[in-house]
């Protein structure tokens, strides 16, 4: 089995492989310097040639508030044409598909956890790339699977945990908004679920983010927490914390998808956690 997993230089794509081979699977991870994205030829020619089994599509533009105004075309070209490119491929050398998709897909009203048929209605730009993402998918490959996950930390690349933890040590007072909901996710615990779920044919959209909700506020206040770190967090509304990119306020997503298929739901996000700041100490 070849498995060919793309941004290995971010969080997921970094775990992604490092899990597929500590199960001894032949995988190679690329970035911008094998091929371009937004170039069809160069991604339907590297596709084709390594001719994988599995396609984990990892890379996505992600800079969610550049995407609302500068940067509206590369955020469209990578996250959808790039999609639609990796899509054609898999597709035409046979390959299960995994496409990495997020909370941003819907719009946050209420507070209930949406589940896999709700339908999409994103109100920011970089989660209107990502749905169309996925129906490209949807279109294209007939073996795939659609994760949508949220609120990522990994060792590889930035996050959250890693902001909160550099500001902690310069700061005693922090404002974070607590009006948001959702859950973390640590990639380590989404590549796991990847990897069993590939091998299977259980394809379809699932939620994969770690058990329960929190705020951003009280994330954050958990990070200190486990780092010993005495900073006051204080919470405040997303209205008094402005951004180009609307935020959804629900980000609650049921997993009933994975349970359906029989696939083990992600540690509790308080574990993940705890694992990740160990996993950073060293």
């Amino acid at each position: 089995m070849k498995v060919l997993v793309t941004g290995v230089k971010g969080q997921l794509g970094y775990d992604v492989v490092k899990r597929f081979k500590s199960l001894n699977v032949e995988c190679l991870g690329v970035d911008k310097e094998k091929f371009d994205l937004t170039d069809e030829r160069q991604t339907m020619d590297f596709i084709r040639n390594y001719r994988p089994d599995i396609v984990v599509h990892c890379a996505a533009y992600t800079a969610v508030d550049r995407a609302e105004e500068e940067d509206r075309d590369e955020c469209y070209a990578v996250n959808v044409l790039g999609t639609r490119y990796v899509a054609q491929a898999c597709s035409e050398v046979g390959a299960k598909m995994v496409y990495i998709s997020t909370d941003y897909v819907f719009d946050g009203k209420g507070e209930v956890p949406y589940e896999v048929t709700d339908m999409p209605a994103p109100i920011n730009y970089y989660g209107q790339t990502k749905y169309e993402g996925e129906l490209e998918v949807k279109r294209l490959v007939d073996k795939a699977f659609i994760i949508r996950i949220s609120w990522v930390f990994g060792k590889n690349g930035n996050n959250f945990v890693k902001t909160m933890l550099t500001l902690g040590k310069e700061r005693k007072q922090l404002n974070v908004v607590c009006d948001q909901i959702g859950s973390p996710t640590y990639t380590f615990d989404v590549a796991r679920l990847i990897t069993d779920m590939s091998v299977t044919n259980k394809y379809g959209t699932y939620h994969a983010t770690n058990e329960g909700y929190c705020s951003w506020h009280e994330f954050a206040q958990e990070i200190f927490h486990l780092a010993g770190l005495d900073v006051c967090v204080n919470p405040i509304s997303t209205e008094e914390y402005p951004t180009k990119a609307v935020r959804p306020k629900n980000s609650r997503m049921s997993k009933k998808s994975i349970d359906l298929s029989g696939f083990d739901r992600l540690p509790e996000w308080r574990d993940a956690l705890k694992r990740y700041m160990i996993e950073l100490s060293f």
